[in-house]
């Protein structure tokens, strides 16, 4: 262990105090992480500082590389080498060994040709050296057509499933792939095991032409007879055995199950009645044991086994929050209650309140000695009935109650009244899944009553009523849900307000989103998101199409009533999970709203909020207020560092526009930035800071300052010290 030391100087620090009340402790503590923790190369051997793979283009280079025993040192805070982590050491044996798992690597992904060659081993000062392996790949090897054998006898539409299956796993052309083929044999398996077929055994072989760089993968397969389900005993692994027999009943487990003694075999409905017992929410883990003896018994009936490890079934949830953003900066506390057998057989009732304060006016890029304290708070009960009508449909009942001030960033300066709503909301919904697909049916109501923290209120402002039915599906390909690295997510959402269902809003809506994931390296995912809303206003909406930029005194009663139904049914973006150089509902349509200001309307619009005069100040002025079409595109990489800790590269676009099936593709307001995520067992928490690239936020504009001089209904969003930027925090991926 080699070792040096540091002198810490306070004098250097004496023309400024401050700065050495802070620097000194961090310099000597860093001095003695670098005295205390350096390693030392040994004698006669060198330390690898770089190791480099030339050549590789079919495959990812750095998917080579991991594949390797010779590594470059780690580097400490990424600077330092030998700091903290021991140097890794060079070794001839273990590079002619890497060369030869790098060759049997690409003959695993059909590259039968592929050879690596020891390349250059530069050695630099120090006892230091530099790697560099020259790969050729070569042509593949390529999937002829799958042959499947052993099937000729099933009946036409199993044999027809199963050669799909080989088919689609082993698409001919693409590079023959071993694990690949691995995962054909068990997908050609389960294409019989899901039809009934328990016993039936596969087995692989490829035949393989060097010279014609083909492969044909022949499975070979035994179906045996159709089988049947046999008993189904549950078993619990708990240290209170009790709970399985008392707390949770186990006719309500049978009945989600919903597998028959008799029932036809299949691994599906096994697939479809675990994860029916993992939505109860009462299980941390369920396994179903299939008894599939070798050989099969005459009678082919499969009894199964379930093993259930049950979950607490009662909750006390205790915390609390601070929110710092560019619309408000609030203290809020949490409490919680959850019972999952509710009244016996399953039921689950959960109570939320997150009782808070905001304080008025703070927040990030107004950084200002609160003025007001404006008490709010959301209540939310929420009750599930499962088997509702049948074994797998749930029924849900949520009620709300929320207290909240209206704060959409007006002028804190010319601000008259400080408006607040009470909202009443009530919900009921069945939903059921079907392997990929969940679907839902429902019906909502909500009541937002109108009051001020301070101030008049608008004489025209009154009590919003909206009342509509929805229906959402959604199919899920991901292979998970917290961390997704490949897959495909689908929703689609619709909903129909007034009409015979009552209240004052009338309109047809929908947004249906689509994502996708492709892993790019090992330690790389390529995540992308795409969104389209569609608001088809009836009986409202037209002061937002087309008299925005009115006087706001104009037509006073139907412009109130017309601005308050858009900004409780528009389509707003930006915000941690949309456009991240945006602060939330920042991408809207942006006018100026009259009972936000119900006293002072009149003078704004004489003087800096009129738009038509030269001294116009959007920002102070104009605020969203929702828009009736919306488009959104993200994409970004997501590269794990170490350990819990991860990085993204994102870049974010979208629109929303104050008219109907205008989806305006120039309008950009493209953003990108970076952040860093650490992975809690409730999801990562994200850390995202956007930057609004200026010549792209629409195009033919210099800047944002220029959009909304031309355009105010386009708006200006805040910036954080002059600089177009936005922060963003949030609690699981944000798509």
């Amino acid at each position: 262990m080699s070792t040096w030391s540091t002198p810490c100087y306070v004098s250097d620090f004496v023309a400024n105090p401050r700065a050495a009340f802070f620097v000194v402790p961090l310099f000597c503590s860093l001095a003695w992480v670098m005295t205390s923790g350096c390693a030392a190369i040994p004698r006669h051997r060198s330390a690898i500082d770089k190791v480099a793979v030339r050549g590789a283009r079919e495959l990812p280079a750095s998917d080579v590389e991991e594949k390797m025993a010779t590594a470059p040192t780690p580097k400490f805070l990424g600077l330092f080498r030998g700091v903290v982590y021991d140097y890794e050491l060079f070794s001839r044996a273990t590079l002619q060994r890497d060369l030869a798992r790098i060759e049997r690597f690409y003959r695993a992904r059909g590259y039968y040709d592929a050879h690596a060659v020891a390349g250059l081993v530069l050695e630099t000062k120090d006892k230091h050296v530099r790697v560099e392996i020259e790969v050729e790949e070569g042509p593949p090897v390529r999937n002829a057509a799958s042959r499947v054998e052993g099937i000729t006898g099933l009946p036409k539409e199993i044999v027809d499933a199963v050669n799909q299956v080989a088919q689609d796993q082993l698409p001919p052309g693409e590079p023959f792939d071993e694990d690949k083929f691995e995962e054909a044999q068990n997908a050609v398996r389960k294409a019989l095991t899901d039809r009934g077929y328990a016993y039936a055994k596969v087995e692989r072989d490829a035949l393989v032409d060097l010279v014609k760089h083909t492969a044909l993968p022949v499975f070979t397969v035994t179906p045996d007879q159709p089988a049947k389900f046999g008993k189904v005993i549950i078993e619990g692994r708990s240290s209170n055995s009790a709970v399985i027999d008392v707390e949770i009943p186990e006719s309500v487990m049978r009945r989600t199950i919903d597998i028959k003694e008799g029932d036809p075999y299949s691994t599906s409905a096994i697939e479809d009645a675990t994860r029916a017992l993992l939505d109860l929410e009462v299980f941390s883990a369920v396994e179903f044991q299939p008894e599939l003896p070798d050989p099969p018994p005459p009678s082919h009936v499969v009894p199964l086994k379930v093993r259930v490890e049950p979950n607490r079934l009662r909750h006390l949830r205790l915390g609390g929050g601070v929110e710092f953003d560019q619309l408000k900066t609030d203290l809020h506390g949490l409490i919680g209650w959850e019972d999952k057998n509710f009244l016996g057989g399953l039921r689950n009732f959960r109570v939320d309140l997150k009782p808070g304060v905001v304080f008025y006016p703070l927040r990030l890029d107004k950084i200002v000695t609160p003025t007001r304290l404006l008490p709010e708070e959301r209540l939310r009960l929420q009750f599930k009935q499962p088997g509702f009508l049948e074994a797998r449909t749930n029924l849900f009942v949520a009620p709300e109650f929320n207290i909240f001030p209206l704060l959409v960033r007006s002028s804190d300066e010319t601000a008259a009244s400080i408006v607040g709503y009470r909202e009443v909301k009530g919900a009921t919904w069945l939903d059921r899944s079907y392997g990929n697909l969940y679907s839902s049916v429902g019906y909502a109501i909500q009541v937002e009553n109108p009051f001020t923290y301070q101030g008049p209120l608008e004489d025209y402002l009154s009590t919003l009523v909206i009342s509509y039915p929805e229906v959402v599906a959604r199919l899920d390909f991901r292979d998970d849900r917290v961390h997704p690295r490949k897959g495909a997510y689908l929703q689609a959402n619709f909903q129909y307000a007034g009409g015979p269902f009552g209240g004052n809003a009338g309109d047809w809506k929908t947004q249906p989103e689509v994502r996708a994931y492709v892993p790019i390296a090992s330690s790389v995912t390529f995540a992308t998101r795409a969104s389209v809303g569609f608001l088809f206003p009836r009986n409202y909406g037209d002061i937002v199409q087309n008299h925005l930029n009115e006087n706001p005194n104009d037509n006073r009663a139907e412009r109130t009533r017309d601005i308050q139904t858009t900004l409780f049914r528009g389509f707003f973006s930006g915000g941690p999970s949309t456009n991240r150089g945006y602060p939330t509902r920042g991408i809207a349509p942006h006018g100026i709203i009259p009972f936000l200001n119900p006293a002072t309307a009149s003078q704004q619009v004489a003087t800096r909020c009129n738009p038509d005069e030269p001294d116009f100040r959007a920002e102070l002025c104009a605020v969203p207020i929702g828009g009736f079409t919306l488009w959104e595109f993200s994409s970004e990489l997501r590269i794990a560092v170490t350990g819990p800790l991860s990085a993204a590269v994102f870049v974010d676009m979208g629109d929303v526009s104050p008219q109907t099936s205008d989806l305006r593709f120039q309008r950009l307001h493209l953003s990108s930035g970076v952040g860093a995520r650490y992975d809690t067992p409730v999801g990562p928490i994200r850390l995202d800071i956007g930057y609004r690239i200026q010549p792209l936020q629409v195009l033919g504009f210099r800047n944002e300052d220029d959009v909304a001089r031309q355009d105010p209904v386009a708006g200006l969003p805040p910036k954080l010290l002059g600089i177009p930027v936005a922060i963003a925090f949030g609690i699981g991926e944000a798509y």
